[in-house]
């Protein structure tokens, strides 16, 4: 018999080889990350990472070798990719990780480096089109099931934190975005009223409305130095309102320059500095703000930066940290102060 003969025997061998392959894959890239390899982490303290940067031309400094308290960072949204099939991240997604890291992760994460070593897990992340199907009452199953399978690593890189890094040090929770959908139920089931409470310095939880009555033990913090309690803020230009305000009525809304939740006005004298594209300076003065509690939002005026005139939204979303960069780096260093403080009143030290 001729290889003509065998040739469509081949064809469909190597087909179903290829097939089997790629579904192979696609499995394993689907399998939940195992945290003990840092190839899992976006930032960890034992490697070099996007979080260790500072703005090239500022005096700040990474002082992450030196500090005695951790940040757990849960990064937003960064898959936006066209797609309606994947309604989770796959973790070898090396572009995607890529983005992450040059953007949120260096934007954001490395705004506490100089207070915490900053822990900061990659999860297999929902689908942008997640949030857009929910606020289209959308009842797709796929929909739940993606925030279950993101939430899911999000926990399991939390346990393992605690299982083999922790070692009761004192503890910040920071988020942005979808980052916050998870941090949300991450303060409820580790924290609120819980032992851990006691660890707990405070929570930066960003960029989702977050209800002021949600916790039974957390409370929003009042002021710049109190300690235990949570900060989450929304940012709108002035007079700008969310496109669902119903999510947002009644969620805390603190200020991120004077760091009040009563509605006083912060003047840009008082901004101690944004962090834009390139990663090189930190701009002071330039940002004012005032909570608007009864919307649960903030409001700023426009920033007097190049390209202004092409901010044409007024949802400030996207910067939601980094317009506030050196504000939240100088805040945490304040909280962590106070914290220690009274922990040391609490064991009569002086």
């Amino acid at each position: 018999m001729s290889f003509l003969n065998y040739l469509p025997l081949c064809i469909i061998l190597l087909f179903s080889i290829n097939t089997f392959a790629q579904s192979n894959l696609k499995s394993k890239a689907r399998l939940a990350p195992d945290y003990h390899n840092l190839d899992f982490w976006a930032s960890h303290p034992a490697k070099v990472d996007s979080a260790d940067a500072v703005p090239a031309q500022s005096d700040l400094i990474n002082l992450q070798e030196f500090v005695d308290v951790d940040v757990f960072f849960i990064h937003p949204t960064t898959l936006m990719k066209n797609s309606k099939k994947n309604w989770n991240a796959f973790l070898d997604n090396h572009k995607l990780n890529k983005k992450t890291d040059k953007t949120t992760i260096k934007y954001q994460a490395s705004i506490f480096n100089e207070s915490c070593k900053v822990y900061a897990p990659r999860y297999r992340q929902a689908h942008y089109r997640s949030y857009k199907a929910i606020t289209k009452d959308n009842k797709n199953p796929k929909v739940k099931k993606a925030f279950e399978m993101a939430y899911a690593d999000v926990k399991a890189a939390f346990q393992h934190y605690l299982e083999n890094y922790n070692n009761g040090r004192p503890i910040v929770i920071a988020s942005h975005s979808q980052g916050t959908t998870h941090s949300m139920k991450l303060l409820k089931e580790f924290f609120d009223g819980k032992p851990l409470q006691e660890l707990l310095v405070t929570a930066y939880v960003v960029g989702m409305p977050i209800q002021a009555n949600m916790y039974t033990a957390l409370k929003p913090c009042e002021n710049a130095s109190e300690t235990g309690c949570i900060n989450s803020w929304c940012t709108y230009e002035w007079r700008g309102k969310p496109k669902y305000e119903e999510y947002y009525k009644g969620a805390i809304a603190t200020n991120p320059i004077n760091w009040t939740i009563d509605g006083t006005y912060a003047s840009c004298e008082d901004s101690k500095g944004m962090v834009i594209r390139p990663f090189k300076k930190v701009k002071p003065k330039l940002m004012d703000a005032q909570s608007k509690t009864e919307d649960g939002i903030i409001w700023v005026h426009k920033p007097d930066i190049p390209g202004k005139i092409l901010m044409m939204s007024k949802n400030y979303h996207i910067g939601d940290f980094n317009l506030f960069y050196q504000d939240v780096r100088e805040n945490v260093a304040l909280r962590i102060e106070k914290y220690f403080q009274s922990i040391n009143i609490a064991h009569g030290n002086k």
